[in-house]
């Protein structure tokens, strides 16, 4: 069985609740000092970022745009193939994070495919980051955990998904 709507499903929940949560950054936060939400320890701080992770790549915004799209095409043709529903949420918060992002590039200012990525949560002596940053992040640590433990992107996450997808048992 397609993993690719339970990808899609939460590549959407990812999109809508970074793209929601930015606007009201941009609507409470932009040019105001920064709310102290538990302490130092968790504070709204709007940022424009017009770089990729950790500011880094700044003059480089058409590039990490084109890099977004081509990620993008390659998680859903590779989704098409999964039958491990674990694989699906990591490809799935790997596809809402970077086109979460790219969409900050491709409306926000100053111009289409160089726009600024808003970012407002801040951690100490962490970069100022968004929830499309923290679904990247948080599906390439499931993506390890995932790889150590050996769960491939294709096995049968039970034994009814193998009769599902036509693979007979050993035993007949």
């Amino acid at each position: 069985m397609s993993r690719l709507p339970l990808t899609l499903g939460v590549a959407a929940g990812v999109i809508v609740l970074d793209q929601v949560t930015k606007a009201l950054a941009v609507a409470h936060l932009e040019g105001e000092p920064p709310i102290q939400v538990i302490g130092t320890w968790l504070q709204l701080t709007f940022v424009r970022n017009p770089g990729a992770a950790f500011s880094l790549a700044g003059n480089y915004t058409i590039l990490i745009s084109i890099v977004a799209i081509v990620v993008a095409v390659a998680i859903v043709r590779t989704a098409r193939t999964l039958t491990n529903p674990w694989w699906a949420v990591v490809l799935g918060g790997i596809l809402g994070g970077a086109l979460g992002n790219w969409i900050d590039r491709l409306l926000r200012e100053p111009a289409a495919l160089r726009g600024h990525v808003v970012d407002f949560l801040e951690l100490p002596n962490w970069p100022v980051f968004n929830v499309a940053d923290m679904a990247l992040v948080g599906s390439a640590i499931l993506a390890v955990i995932l790889s150590i433990k050996g769960v491939e992107m294709g096995e049968p996450a039970t034994e009814e998904a193998a009769v599902e997808n036509g693979e007979a048992r050993a035993d007949g």
